[in-house]
């Protein structure tokens, strides 16, 4: 976290860079907020079990389960904030060099790449929704349907399909900054 400036003083291109986001149709404070919830959540429910194993040397059979799923789910929601944001993994020494109309097709490579694989993940995962729901499945800890934390994956793999399809189509624009 980088320290407060001196009054006066030129403000951090850093500090800067990272509150400010580019326009996008759908507000990126949704993939903010989930995430806040998600790691509330996750906070919670461990500090719940905590505080249970402490006073009773017991502890909740759901909590793992929960938390997994929570973490996995965070993680999803983080790497669709990180498509729109272009902070998605890549190899700097080849996306930062050349001329601008070089970068900016790199970009925009890097984004339809991320956007086809994820549609992909989408379309594929439907189908193990599908077979969780059809063949009863149910969770190994708490014994809940499978498919309840299965539908999740289609959904989040399709907004970060989306996420780098509007990044794809924003690198397109002229004059767009990689």
């Amino acid at each position: 976290m980088p320290l407060p400036a001196e009054p006066g003083a030129a403000p951090d291109a850093s500090a800067t860079a990272q509150t400010d986001d580019e326009n996008t149709r759908v507000p990126l404070k949704i993939e903010d907020w989930l995430t806040v919830l998600i790691m509330a959540a996750l906070a919670l429910i461990t500090f719940a079990n905590v505080l249970v194993r402490y006073f009773t040397n017991t502890s909740f059979a759901w909590t793992e389960e929960i938390s997994v799923f929570l973490m996995i789910v965070l993680a999803l929601v983080a790497g669709s904030a990180a498509v729109a944001r272009d902070r998605h993994i890549r190899i700097e020494y080849f996306a930062e060099r050349g001329s601008p109309r070089r970068r900016r097709a790199l970009a925009r490579f890097g984004a339809l790449t991320v956007a086809l694989l994820f549609a992909l993940v989408a379309v594929l995962s439907v189908r193990v929704v599908w077979d969780d729901f059809r063949f009863e499945e149910t969770s190994p800890g708490i014994g809940v349907p499978q498919w309840w934390y299965s539908v999740w994956l289609p959904i989040v793999s399709l907004a970060i399909a989306l996420r780098a399809l509007g990044l794809f189509v924003r690198r397109g624009r002229t004059g767009a900054a990689p």
